[in-house]
C-alpha cells in the first residue's frame, strides 16, 4: 500500500471513528448507499447499537459505488478492526474483499447482502414470506385479472428474491398480464433511472394499467409521483411494494396518494441483531450456532395498509 493511499485510507477512518479509551472493541460498519433509505436505516442502527455498548464505530457510506465499498472495506481491514458490518453490500462483487477480512482474522456480518463463504451469516428478512404477502395483496387489490406494470432491481438479493416470487404468482394467475416491465440498472442515480423508465411505460400504456408492482418502497415513491402527475387518484391504480418507512406509511395514509401497501422490513432490528450477535459470537466467544442456525438470521416482515398504517405513523 502506497503512502498517499494509506494516508488517505487513515483520514477517511479517523473522521468516522468515535473517541473511546484505548483497548475497546473497534467496529467497522459499511452502508452501500445512505441515499436508499434502508441502508441507512440499518446501518445507522448497527452504529448506535454499537456505540451504546461502548464500542467504537467507524460508519463509511459507499455511495453506491463498487470501487469505493472495496476501496472503504480494504481502508478496515487495513485499520485492523476487531469486525465489519456490511448493510446491503454486494458479497460477489467485493469477494475479494471478503476474503481477505476472513484471512486477516476479522469475522463480517452482512445485512441484507446474501451469503458469502468468507462471513458469518447475513442478517434478512424472508424475502421470499415477504415477496408473496406483497404479491398476492397486489393481486386481490386487482382482482386477479388486468395489466401490470413492475419496477424491478436485479442487483440486490432481496429485491431480486421478490420479483422471482411475484413471477410464481403470476405463473399461477394468468389473467394478469405484465404489460410493462422496468428493471433498475444504475444505482447512483438510480432515481432518475427509475423515474425515465417507468414515466415511459406509464405513458405507453395510459389508461390501460391495473395495478404497479415496485421491488423496493423507494422506487414506489417515484411511481406514486408519476401517477399523481397523470391525475390518478387512491384506488384507481393500486400501488404495492416492500421496505416500509416514515415516507411509505404517510403516502398509505394519504387520500391523494396510490401507494396502498407495504411490506415493512425492522431495518433497525437488523442493525442491532448484527451488533448483538457480534457481541455474542466475537466478544463473549459463543459458538456461532448458538446464536444463529445456518447462513441466515431472520427477522419477520409485517403488512401495512389502510387498516394498520395509524399504529406504525404514531
Amino acid at each position: 500500500m502506497n503512502r498517499i493511499f494509506a494516508l488517505r485510507l487513515g483520514a477517511l477512518c479517523a473522521v468516522l471513528t468515535l473517541s473511546l479509551p484505548a483497548g475497546a472493541f473497534e467496529l467497522g460498519v459499511i452502508g452501500f448507499q445512505f441515499s436508499s433509505e434502508t441502508h441507512a436505516r440499518a446501518a445507522n442502527a448497527a452504529a448506535a447499537e454499537a456505540k451504546a455498548k461502548g464500542w467504537g464505530v467507524t460508519l463509511l457510506n459507499s455511495e453506491g459505488a463498487l470501487p469505493k465499498h472495496a476501496e472503504q472495506f480494504e481502508a478496515l481491514i487495513a485499520k485492523k478492526v476487531d469486525a465489519i458490518i456490511i448493510a446491503m453490500g454486494k458479497p460477489v462483487e467485493a469477494d475479494a474483499q471478503f476474503k481477505a477480512a476472513k484471512d486477516a482474522g476479522i469475522p463480517v456480518v452482512t445485512i441484507a447482502s446474501g451469503v458469502s463463504p468468507h462471513a458469518l451469516f447475513d442478517v434478512q428478512a424472508n424475502e421470499y414470506k415477504i415477496g408473496s404477502m406483497a404479491a398476492l395483496y397486489l393481486l386481490g387489490q386487482m382482482g386477479y385479472r388486468g395489466n401490470l406494470l413492475e419496477a424491478r432491481f436485479e442487483l440486490n438479493v432481496a429485491t431480486r428474491i421478490r420479483g422471482k416470487i411475484l413471477d410464481a404468482a403470476l405463473s399461477e394467475n394468468p389473467a394478469v398480464k405484465e404489460v410493462g416491465k422496468f428493471a433498475m440498472a444504475r444505482t447512483q442515480s438510480w432515481r432518475e433511472d427509475v423515474r425515465g423508465g417507468m414515466q415511459a411505460l406509464l405513458l405507453q400504456n395510459q389508461g390501460k394499467v391495473n395495478g404497479v408492482w415496485a421491488s423496493f418502497d423507494a422506487q414506489g415513491y417515484i411511481i406514486d409521483d408519476l401517477l399523481k402527475a397523470q391525475g390518478v387518484k387512491k384506488g384507481e391504480i393500486p400501488l404495492v411494494s416492500a421496505d416500509g418507512g416514515p415516507e411509505t406509511y404517510r403516502r398509505i395514509a394519504d387520500p391523494d396518494s396510490a401507494f396502498l401497501a407495504t411490506v415493512a422490513v425492522p431495518f433497525e432490528e437488523m442493525g442491532k441483531k448484527a451488533v448483538d450477535a457480534i457481541d455474542e459470537i466475537v466478544v463473549k466467544k459463543k459458538p456461532k450456532e448458538s446464536v444463529v442456525s445456518g447462513p441466515y438470521l431472520y427477522v419477520d416482515g409485517v403488512l401495512v395498509d389502510k387498516d394498520n398504517v395509524a399504529q406504525f405513523l404514531k
